[in-house]
């Protein structure tokens, strides 16, 4: 399943590691490395590899905070915009496709199940948390409240 998705989003021009720095700074505008290293849940180093591709594409640009000169903060250009729209499409389609045939009943068993396994990967006392979009089996991670409402969300 992750490599159909891998797929999906290669095939709209993006990639998952893509994808998911796109999504992130759609939640969340003008994240600082450390934070979107959080949200996309990889290593700095890992991170900076991907943010230099993407710059280098004009998908994003950096930044120093003036607050902090250590700190880069991350934005969206316009071709990033463009970009976290096309894989959105690509994103929400393969999420159509993925759920077919499932009724709410079975999507909300097949929720609470993966937040089991999650949790129990994670350890005792952790709470049980719908996975991420790059974890396996997981659905394609729904659009940001802020893009349309036209996607399910997961």
């Amino acid at each position: 399943m992750s490599r159909a998705f891998d797929d999906a989003l290669s095939a709209a021009g993006g990639s998952l590691p893509t994808w998911l720095v796109l999504l992130a700074l759609k939640r969340h505008p003008r994240a600082n490395q450390r934070e979107l290293a959080e949200q996309v849940g990889i290593q700095g180093a890992t991170l900076t590899h991907h943010l230099n591709a993407m710059e280098a594409e004009g998908l994003v640009t950096r930044r120093r905070d003036p607050a902090n000169r250590r700190v880069h903060i991350i934005e969206l250009t316009a071709s990033g915009e463009d970009a976290f729209q096309r894989l959105r499409e690509a994103a929400v389609t393969f999420d159509r496709r993925l759920r077919a045939g499932l009724d709410e009943a079975e999507i909300n068993g097949l929720r609470q199940v993966l937040a089991k396994l999650q949790g129990n990967v994670r350890g005792p006392g952790t709470s049980g948390v719908v996975p991420s979009a790059c974890s396996p089996g997981a659905a394609a991670p729904p659009p940001p409240p802020e893009a349309d409402d036209a996607g399910p969300g997961t």
